[in-house]
């Protein structure tokens, strides 16, 4: 289906967001922070890729799936710090295009965000 009849799939719902949307063939993460906000930059941006696995996982799909992401840094300084967590968990065969920028978080103790779009598993034709 398209359009608005088009199934929408809504995970992680929270009260005023859900963690991700599966949509027309797409996963789409809502801006996933730390739940552990004593972390440094590395330990925060580490949490968030396991929460962004979940997710996937969730979906019915992985981080190979993955085609963009946005990470978004308090402070760009906390760069090496993220790419460290991130060249951890990347698979190197499946890299998604990237942006990272600095920008002012909500939550004063939030080092990092990271949203992303993904491909959702296709339904078995009958």
């Amino acid at each position: 289906m398209t359009g608005t009849n088009a199934p929408i799939r809504r995970l992680a719902e929270e009260e005023r967001l859900c963690g991700a949307t599966v949509a027309n063939g797409l996963v789409f993460l809502a801006g996933q922070v730390a739940d552990d906000v004593s972390l440094d930059a590395e330990g925060q941006t580490a949490d968030i890729l396991a929460q962004i696995d979940a997710l996937l996982a969730e979906a019915g799909t992985d981080k190979r799936a993955l085609l963009q992401v946005n990470i978004v840094l308090a402070d760009i300084a906390d760069a090496p710090a993220m790419n460290r967590a991130w060249d951890r968990w990347l698979d190197p065969a499946h890299k998604p295009a990237r942006m990272t920028i600095q920008g002012a978080l909500v939550d004063s103790r939030w080092k990092v965000e990271i949203t992303g779009v993904a491909l959702a598993p296709q339904p078995a034709k009958t």
